[in-house]
């Protein structure tokens, strides 16, 4: 395999229009200048729901086996 020694470390698209691809590190500066503008909700516990109010749902036997042949779910 030929070494990458010529390959420029900015992108450039090819093509008029054409947008150049991104480099990890244009994407790091681009989440971290958009991250201020990001609202972070405060957290909040789910409130428990009472297994009345819980209907309707229905699981296909295939799916059913499936998930009881899962270590997490079947055992």
């Amino acid at each position: 395999m030929a070494a990458l020694s010529h390959v420029s470390k900015h992108s450039v698209a090819q093509h008029p229009g054409e947008l150049a691809p991104e480099t990890m590190e244009s994407l790091r500066g681009d989440c971290a200048r958009m991250a201020p503008h990001w609202v972070v909700p405060a957290a909040s516990a789910a409130a428990p729901v009472p297994p009345s109010l819980i209907h309707g749902i229905t699981v296909p036997p295939a799916s059913a086996r499936i998930l009881d042949g899962m270590s997490e779910y079947g055992d």
